[in-house]
């Protein structure tokens, strides 16, 4: 039976209820969430309002345990300001969630590595800030000790498959609501995808092997374009536009 894979809302409400209309309507019931749900300067509550309401395995991003690990003057400006926005409540949710979860017995789910929610695992970035794939050898290495078939990870808001020697595949479906984004870690860097579509993921095991599917949803993007400008993040406003950082 397939299920849907999302990733990286980032308090984009509108994207995330444009993403669960289009599952809905495939007949896909289950929902798998990689983390990084509420950061940004968009909708965070209302965003993890509706994920609340949901009945699916979630796993805790890097942006989630900064809102409910780090005091208000630690955090990142995206983080400050959503936690502006969400209720004890939220946060409580936030932080019961798992770092990582073995899903159907078959497939590991974490936001970014199995060792670190905040490092790349299928991509590296250069001194002089290109982003570009890891070494099959790197990726290897960070799937040491995981018996599973499927691995999932976000984190890098790239979608993109990796098929291990060993026949194990890894899997990052792309971000639902954050097209492209500034970092300054482990080099200062942006990553953009280049499409402001709202991204996800379709997998399907069949006999031994895994099929995965690449979706990209349109959305009221502009909206969410706008609303980031309106909070003063002409960065995020570019991204969310056209899927660049301008």
């Amino acid at each position: 039976m397939p299920f849907a894979a999302i990733a990286d809302v980032h308090g984009n409400n509108l994207a995330l209820e444009a993403v669960l209309a289009v599952i809905k309507a495939q007949g896909i019931t289950d929902i798998v969430n990689l983390g990084d749900m509420a950061s940004g300067p968009l909708d965070a509550k209302r965003t993890i309002d509706i994920m609340m309401a949901m009945d699916a395995p979630w796993v805790r991003g890097n942006h989630d345990r900064y809102l409910t690990d780090y005091a208000l003057d630690d955090m990142y400006p995206s983080d400050r300001f959503s936690h502006g926005q969400l209720e004890a409540r939220h946060l409580d949710w936030l932080r019961a969630l798992p770092f990582s979860v073995v899903y159907r017995d078959a497939v590991y789910l974490c936001h970014a590595t199995p060792a670190d929610d905040n490092t790349y695992w299928l991509e590296a970035v250069t001194p002089d800030g290109v982003v570009h794939m890891a070494a099959i050898e790197a990726i290897e290495a960070k799937a040491h000790g995981i018996a599973q078939s499927l691995i999932l990870c976000a984190h890098s808001h790239i979608p993109r498959t990796v098929k291990l020697r060993d026949g194990r595949m890894i899997v990052n479906p792309g971000s639902v609501g954050g097209p492209g984004y500034r970092d300054i870690a482990p080099y200062p860097h942006a990553v953009e995808t280049g499409t402001p579509d709202a991204a996800y993921a379709i997998l399907e095991q069949r006999g031994d092997a895994w099929q995965v599917t690449y979706r990209q949803v349109p959305y009221d993007n502009q909206a969410m374009a706008d609303l980031a400008c309106a909070n003063v993040r002409d960065d995020w406003a570019s991204a969310l536009a056209t899927g660049w950082v301008r």
